[in-house]
C-alpha cells in the first residue's frame, strides 16, 4: 500500500466513530493510521493510502457517522510532507 496521501474525519461521539472507522477501511484500500481525541466527545479519524482510496474512504465514513451522528469536518490530503507524521 503507498501511503501517499492522508484522509481526515471529524466526528462527535464514540459510536459515530467507531461506525465511521469501520465504513472507511472496508470502502477502500487504507489504514486506520490514528483515531484522535481532540476534544471530550470530539474523535478524529485518520486513515493512510493513495489519494484515491482516501478519497473513498473519507466519503464512505462521512456517510456512515451521518447515518448515527454528527460529523464536523473531513479532509483529504494528498502527498503529505513527511513531518506531518510527526501528528500520529
Amino acid at each position: 500500500m503507498a501511503d501517499n496521501a492522508y484522509g481526515f474525519l471529524e466526528v462527535k461521539g464514540l459510536v459515530t466513530a467507531v461506525v465511521a472507522a469501520d465504513a472507511m477501511v472496508k470502502s477502500a484500500y487504507v489504514r486506520l493510521q490514528a483515531q484522535i481525541q481532540t476534544d471530550p466527545g470530539l474523535i478524529t479519524l485518520v486513515v493512510a493510502g493513495d489519494i484515491g482510496a482516501c478519497s473513498a474512504a473519507v466519503e464512505a465514513g462521512r456517510t456512515a457517522a451521518l447515518g448515527v451522528g454528527e460529523v464536523l469536518s473531513d479532509r483529504v490530503m494528498g502527498r503529505p510532507d513527511p513531518g506531518i507524521d510527526l501528528f500520529f
